[in-house]
């Protein structure tokens, strides 16, 4: 986190029913993998009847558990994403106890009502790429690599052997049948479990360099790509196990670091199960899932030349040289980032031109931890990872009806963070740390105005209070005192003692001792203290059943919310 730096890549898919755009953090680019000679010989030549075959592996977060099928075309942009795929050949073994076995190829579709992340990789893939495809999975949850995928000693289920079976019987059944193939990758999300014990994770790199050779080695592919999906410290692991999680995090990164043809692939920012009764899971669930797999197919497909660059910066500057602009800085979680606010639904509302691009308010972002990232100011618009929006768009709509300014909106989210990551000694896990690249990407903000020109008014920063830390009591208990201290080093670091602070915060779970803390009262004091401080109850905007996330209802009427507070304080 400490350097962000922006790749973006744009695919054109049928599958998500536009073009999208992605970023992802500067510490990645070291583990891209370059093309084989192999590869870059027979893209040259256009080579579309060449099977690409790949492989998934890993535990519960790649098998899908707790996801559902019949939610796919809940989310717009994967919609048709768990009907059967029939160019897709699939083999699959899934499963610990019961293992849910293909008995050679089928076609491409849910296995057991489960989502994995290959529907979405399959889908995304097919439609960007002429040449046919094919997916071998073996994944079963709550296993390690310290021993049931350890190819030397395999333990408990012994997955190695497994996996390594269904691969070689898949790539024969294609021999046999004389159809021409190369395997382009394996795809591994897996850790959770070896973060339990405390040799696996002492161990965890070592391990996983071990499993990578054997693979090369057994396959007799000495080059073959690995992408190594990050454990997300968005879901409840992430704080009861914080340090356990960044032990193997580091692991995992080391690895990448180390060898050229390893890529790390961003898991914080996609969707996490909030059906636990507190809100909080262990599983990405059905949206995670389908993210997961989009992040995959993304990545392989920039590695082979299916990406092109978008560009959305200013053709003209909407604002007069020399002239005052008000700038205005939203951050935090989930909900300021837009987890579950699809842009397609802003057409069912009286706010659907929020769909299209406002060219009179300039916007720069930095979104899920720095994965997404402008190139400089654009104008504002749906900017969403997974087409999705945040507040910012009906915060401008507000302000923008009400008070005739030249205003610019920056935002800087990380929906997979808890406040303990925005203070400024942040916590152990120091690559989460986001006090510093959030100061930063603010003075930047000034700065690139004032070089234009602008006398630069920063109107306010607009924070809401973490979801996850109001669901956890051990974290709730010092929600109110860490965001003290974020937002008082801010004002001394940026030189503005009388800052405004809009926090917002919706309402509290009732779990596990989590309702005795009263934010509430916490944040009126607070509020008392300091008439820059300012205090938005972001009450009613989560739809029925949902504990933490706000739809695309909730977060217009959060923009909304925080506009009027600001117009009315004025």
């Amino acid at each position: 986190m400490q350097e962000i730096q922006e790749k973006r890549v744009v695919l054109v898919s049928s599958s998500l029913m536009k073009i999208k755009t992605i970023s992802f953090v500067a510490l990645l680019l070291c583990c891209m993998h370059p093309l084989s000679a192999a590869q870059s010989s027979q893209l040259g030549q256009e080579d579309t009847r060449t099977l690409r075959v790949f492989i998934f592996a890993g535990q519960s977060n790649m098998v899908g558990s707790d996801s559902d099928a019949k939610e796919i075309d809940n989310f717009p942009p994967f919609v048709g994403a768990g009907n059967e795929q029939s160019k897709i050949r699939y083999s699959y073994a899934i499963g610990r106890e019961t293992m849910h076995r293909s008995d050679g190829w089928n076609t491409l579709q849910p296995v057991n009502n489960v989502v994995g992340p290959e529907l979405s990789f399959g889908k995304i893939v097919s439609d960007n790429i002429k040449a046919p495809i094919a997916i071998i999975k073996c994944a079963s949850g709550g296993t390690t690599l310290g021993g049931d995928w350890n190819p030397d000693e395999p333990s408990g289920f012994k997955l190695y052997p497994i996996a390594l079976q269904l691969v070689k019987d898949a790539l024969q059944d294609l021999d046999a049948k004389k159809i021409k193939y190369r395997v382009e990758g394996f795809f591994w999300h897996q850790g959770e479990s070896d973060m339990f014990n405390a040799t696996y994770k002492a161990n965890y790199a070592t391990n996983l360099k071990n499993f990578i050779v054997r693979w090369r080695g057994d396959l007799n592919l000495p080059t073959l790509p690995f992408y190594i999906g990050e454990l997300s410290c968005k879901t409840i692991w992430g704080m009861d196990n914080r340090d356990n999680m960044y032990a193997i995090s580091e692991a995992q990164k080391e690895v990448c670091s180390e060898d050229p043809r390893v890529t790390y692939i961003p898991t914080n920012h996609i969707g996490v199960l909030t059906k636990g009764a507190n809100g909080l899971h262990y599983h990405y669930g059905t949206l995670g899932q389908l993210e997961h797999g989009h992040n995959y197919a993304t990545e392989y497909l920039s590695s082979v030349g299916k990406g092109t660059i978008k560009n959305r910066s200013y053709k003209k500057w909407p604002f007069k040289e020399g002239s005052a602009v008000k700038l205005f800085v939203l951050a935090g979680h989930r909900n300021m980032e837009g987890e579950i606010s699809f842009t397609d639904d802003l057409r069912k509302t009286k706010y659907s031109s929020l769909r299209k691009d406002n060219l009179k308010v300039p916007y720069s972002y930095s979104l899920g931890g720095g994965f997404h990232v402008s190139d400089g100011l654009e104008p504002l618009g749906p900017t969403g990872s997974y087409e999705t929006f945040g507040p910012e768009l009906s915060f401008a709509y507000q302000v923008k009806k009400k008070q005739r300014t030249n205003m610019v909106i920056a935002k800087f989210t990380h929906s997979g963070s808890q406040i303990i990551d925005w203070t400024p000694n942040g916590s152990n896990a120091k690559s989460r740390n986001l006090y510093a690249p959030f100061i930063s990407f603010i003075q930047k903000n000034i700065s690139d105005l004032e070089a234009m020109g602008h006398q630069v008014e920063l109107a306010g920063i607009f924070y809401h209070l973490g979801e996850n830390d109001m669901s956890f009591a051990s974290y709730k208990n010092e929600a109110v005192s860490r965001m003290k201290e974020f937002v008082n080093r801010s004002r001394q670091d940026l030189e503005m003692s009388e800052l405004k602070w809009f926090v917002s915060h919706q309402p509290s779970i009732v779990f596990d001792g989590a309702a005795k803390v009263d934010i509430t009262g916490q944040l009126k004091d607070w509020s008392q203290e300091n008439s820059s401080n300012l205090h938005v109850q972001a009450l009613g905007l989560l739809p029925p059943q949902e504990h933490l996330l706000m739809d695309s209802n909730g977060v217009i009427k959060l923009g909304l919310l925080l506009a009027d507070v600001y117009l009315d304080q004025r």
